[in-house]
């Protein structure tokens, strides 16, 4: 299980006295959760109305700031393609995995400073997520031109003999250049159709030379054939071609063109092993040189430019979301439990096959702070057509759930 229930409950005569009475309820006697005291410093409470309206705001913030954390979750996936381990490798919060990180949260006073009010925190994390939101945007629009680029030369250079480039196909000598009255065409034969067409293309027009076809190149469906004939009979041989399923390539020979092309798909590929990491592929995945072939398939270490940055600020993004919790778990607690400040937050780790169980208990446990709370809860557990009272999550004790699952992979 990677979901954690942030609770918070006020103190008892001491702190301590709530956390033992939290073990006790749901570790030592039946093992529903694993539990860690979350600290979270003394920040300064401002004024009720103050506290009233950052509630507010923090809500907004915690879901802008978890979007921005998945976002750039996702895109590392892109990067990876998927490959679980290697996205979990890299999606770090302060060096180590988001587990560790969460269960033992400890304030950063240097990026948010406890001298500072709760709104000027807060407003931090807006600004540092925000920015972070902004340069996702740029460098993800970036790397997609670039990526959609070098996709469309792969098709040209993968696909059906019909649209794929012939550049690394044909050579010089399998045309006849620089004549006034022959043209050396490109014809596509199905397989099934190769008998028919050596017994049928000499007379599909009048000036096609004799003995003239080579087969050139095939693929799993059709064939590449070249065939010389005179120009004036290109369309006369084009249209009885089509009649007989053999399809014409328009193709001329120009090597400048072809070298530009191949020059283009080498300068596309460097660009984005740049960008990206340099992840080399089963040898015979890709055909042509825009990668680099090894037996076997595997990740190399060297990392580009682009997932650096996303490692980085996918570790900011994180570590400022579990921060807003915090603020929030702090002004929510305030504004229930009073002054001064006295409550003790909690981070339970519930067992799958136990949650409810473990919200019964709570509810015994806390019940006693909110009676209103516990009212919704009891009706939320009768099936009354029309109510959704079990979906307000709203409880006797401070409530917020952190899901470190930030992805679903295929």
């Amino acid at each position: 299980m990677t979901e954690f229930w942030l609770i918070s409950a006020p103190g008892e005569k001491t702190c301590q006295q709530t956390w033992d009475k939290l073990m006790t309820a749901t570790t030592r006697a039946n093992n529903l959760s694993t539990n860690n005291k979350f600290n979270i410093p003394d920040l300064k409470v401002g004024t009720l109305d103050v506290l009233v309206g950052l509630s507010d705001e923090l809500a907004k913030l915690d879901a802008f700031v978890e979007s921005v954390v998945k976002k750039v979750a996702q895109y590392m996936a892109d990067v990876l393609e998927d490959s679980r381990d290697k996205v979990q490798e890299n999606l770090l919060a302060n060096g180590v995995d988001l587990v560790t990180y969460v269960t033992r949260f400890q304030w950063d006073m240097a990026k948010y400073p406890i001298k500072q009010s709760l709104k000027n925190i807060s407003e931090i994390v807006s600004k540092q997520v925000s920015q972070i939101d902004n340069d996702l945007k740029a460098r993800a629009s970036a790397y997609n031109n670039l990526k959609g680029n070098l996709q469309n030369l792969e098709r040209k250079n993968a696909g059906s003999l019909l649209t794929r480039s012939l550049a690394d196909i044909v050579k010089k000598e399998d045309f006849v250049l620089d004549s006034e009255y022959l043209i050396t065409m490109l014809v596509v034969v199905p397989k099934t159709n190769y008998v028919d067409w050596q017994r049928t293309y000499e007379t599909l027009s009048e000036m096609v030379v004799p003995r003239s076809t080579n087969l050139l190149f095939e693929d799993q469906e059709s064939g590449l054939f070249s065939v010389t004939l005179f120009r004036k009979a290109i369309d006369d041989f084009r249209l009885k071609a089509r009649e007989n399923k053999f399809m014409l390539r328009d193709f001329q020979y120009n090597e400048e063109e072809m070298k530009a092309d191949k020059e283009e798909m080498t300068r596309l590929s460097t660009d984005k092993k740049k960008q990206f990491v340099c992840i080399f592929r089963a040898a015979g995945m890709l055909r042509h040189h825009c990668w680099i072939f090894l037996t076997g398939l595997y990740m190399c270490r060297l990392q580009g430019p682009l997932v650096r940055w996303l490692k980085v600020n996918f570790s900011e993004a994180f570590i400022a979301w579990i921060h807003i919790k915090a603020l929030r778990v702090f002004v929510e607690s305030v504004l229930r439990y009073g002054l001064p400040v006295n409550f003790q937050a909690m981070l339970l780790q519930p067992n799958k096959k136990n949650m409810k169980k473990l919200r019964e208990v709570l509810n015994d446990l806390y019940k006693h702070l909110d009676s209103s709370a516990a009212a919704i809860i009891d009706q939320s557990a009768m099936d009354i057509p029309g109510l959704n009272l079990s979906q307000q999550e709203y409880y006797p004790y401070v409530y917020y759930k952190i899901d470190c699952n930030l992805l679903d992979f295929k």
